[in-house]
């Protein structure tokens, strides 16, 4: 007798394009396949990475193109707003279950209920939050928890019906250490399929491939994060190598072209000179000399075809090469002391609330070109500590002060007027008097924030996360000299792969004193940092 083998799970989009309602193109003839695996999807912000994800959980409805579900979806839902009373168990949808089985305990539950009631339910609700790192009570209320709390909770109640595919978007954003650790514990050992679009690069070395998306579709690497890497390294050497053939082939195609334009003129000046000396008859002379024109034109637009697709296939390769490179920066010395004492706290007492006390005692000195990062649980004060040393919030007692000039880039970089392009917030904050910077020199800054010609032009507030980002580290650290203090409170949340490897390269071509907070570690090791501050 044969056995019967069960269906095989998977997802899978066929040439599916989508538009918002006002006609953007989002998605265009994508196709891609997920199967029971573990999948990181990558790409830059606006891609269609979140659109991708609601697609595939049915959220959204394609404009053309197939979707293939072959099992169930399991998703996180977005916990933006909480009623007062709303539980955990609301969250997973079990209150009613919940309920049949207290009447059970308490003896008034109906036959009907006794013979439905799910027996496991309350083990399976405790193993789902355990999976997740939390011990709550399925009546723990939403609005006692944290932010980072209320993300775990959601993620258990995605896979508290263990669905045959986990569908996660930035789960680990606004997590703290233990909160991350709980979300890749909890993928290192998910043995159905996951998708997850994600820029935790600690998480997506758990994965089992790596799905990225362009504006040219998808590209699927085997393997997690490193070896991701590994093939973008090798695509870059070859990328490389493919211009160095394109620039010299098109120095060979106008090399061979001015040489042809050079014999062509001597044969003409040549024949001219006979005519001239009446050497040949004049009909023979006319005939010779349509022929050289027709000849010349003919060789020029040869030359011209040739310089065209060899200067096309230049600019592919450019183009590939500057899509695949990372930034690199070179950027003027702080001029900042080894020795020099950089940010003082002493005897540190602050609180919001006068019951609620977050920072105690606290005392630290920065000193010379340090690289601090601040770590703690979500709600220690990481975020609180760096207003105070910016003279954003007075200290209940002690003290806490910059000793040199500083920059602070919260997590709003207020510093920058949306209004203003970039070109204009790099003025104001490196004032011609005291940089020596006229428009050359601020426009040549932010040319190595690859902010290039119309590019510097863009007003800041219509600029990506991670455009604007990059946009304050050009203003902060492009002028002729940066400050010796650069705090920077979760300089990654909600920014892509591509624009945190460029907020790194900045950071590492800076020589003054950092003072980060941070929970992504990545990031942390990335940067140089060279100790910790635990709160």
């Amino acid at each position: 007798m044969s056995s019967i083998s069960p269906p095989s799970r998977a997802l899978s989009l066929a040439d599916v394009s989508w538009s918002t309602p006002d006609g953007h193109t989002v998605l265009s003839h994508l196709s891609v396949d997920f199967t029971r695996e573990r999948a990181g999807i990558v790409g830059r912000n606006g891609v269609g990475k979140s659109t991708l994800l609601r697609l595939l959980a049915g959220a959204l409805e394609p404009e053309r193109g197939r979707i293939v579900r072959s099992g169930t979806v399991g998703t996180m839902r977005q916990i933006v707003q909480v009623s007062a009373e709303e539980t955990i168990a609301d969250l997973m949808d079990v209150t009613p279950a919940l309920s049949v089985l207290q009447r059970a305990e308490a003896g008034t539950a109906t036959m009907d209920e006794l013979s439905e009631a799910d027996w496991t339910l309350e083990a399976r609700v405790a193993e789902a939050l355990s999976q997740v790192g939390l011990d709550m009570a399925p009546d723990t209320r939403l609005v006692t928890l944290s932010g980072g709390q209320r993300t775990r909770v959601a993620l258990a109640g995605a896979v508290f019906a263990q669905p045959d595919f986990l569908l996660l978007d930035e789960p680990t954003n606004d997590l703290d250490r233990e909160g991350r650790r709980a979300v890749r514990d909890l993928l290192e050992g998910w043995r159905a399929g996951a998708v997850v679009v994600s820029h935790d690069r600690e998480l997506l070395e758990t994965m089992d491939a790596i799905v990225e998306m362009t504006t040219l579709g998808t590209a699927r690497y085997g393997g997690n994060w490193s070896a991701y890497r590994e093939r973008k390294a090798v695509e870059l050497a070859a990328a490389e190598a493919d211009l160095a053939v394109a620039e010299r082939r098109i120095g060979e195609v106008r090399r061979k072209a001015q040489v042809a334009v050079e014999r062509q003129q001597r044969r003409d000046a040549a024949g001219s000179r006979k005519a001239a000396k009446g050497d040949m008859p004049r009909i023979v002379a006319g005939l010779r000399r349509d022929r050289a024109e027709k000849s010349g034109g003919d060789n020029a637009r040869l030359a011209d075809r040739m310089q065209a697709t060899a200067a096309q296939a230049l600019d592919e390769a450019k183009g590939k090469v500057e899509r695949l490179e990372t930034l690199s920066v070179s950027l003027a010395s702080t001029g900042l002391a080894a020795e020099r004492q950089v940010a003082k706290v002493r005897d540190l007492d602050f609180g919001h609330a006068p019951e609620a006390p977050l920072l105690r005692g606290l005392t630290f000195t920065l000193t010379g070109p340090e690289r601090v990062a601040i770590t703690g649980p979500n709600g220690t004060g990481k975020s609180t500590l760096l207003a105070l040393i910016a003279g954003r919030l007075t200290p209940w007692s002690g003290s806490a002060e910059a000793l040199v000039p500083f920059t602070f880039l919260d997590q709003r970089l207020s510093l920058l007027d949306p209004a203003e392009t970039i070109e204009q917030n790099f003025a104001r904050l490196n004032p011609h008097a005291s940089s020596g910077m006229d428009e050359n020199a601020r426009r040549a800054a932010l040319a190595r924030f690859q902010f290039r010609a119309a590019a510097a032009d863009r007003p800041v507030g219509t600029l990506s996360g991670g455009q604007t980002l990059r946009a304050a580290l050009a203003c902060v650290l492009g002028g002729t000299r940066p400050p010796p203090l650069l705090m920077l409170d979760e300089p990654t949340n909600h920014l892509d792969l591509d624009s945190i490897a460029a907020v790194e390269a900045g950071l590492r071509a800076y020589d003054g004193c950092l003072l980060v907070v941070s929970h992504d570690e990545a990031f942390l090791d990335a940067i140089g940092i060279t100790r910790r501050l635990p709160l």
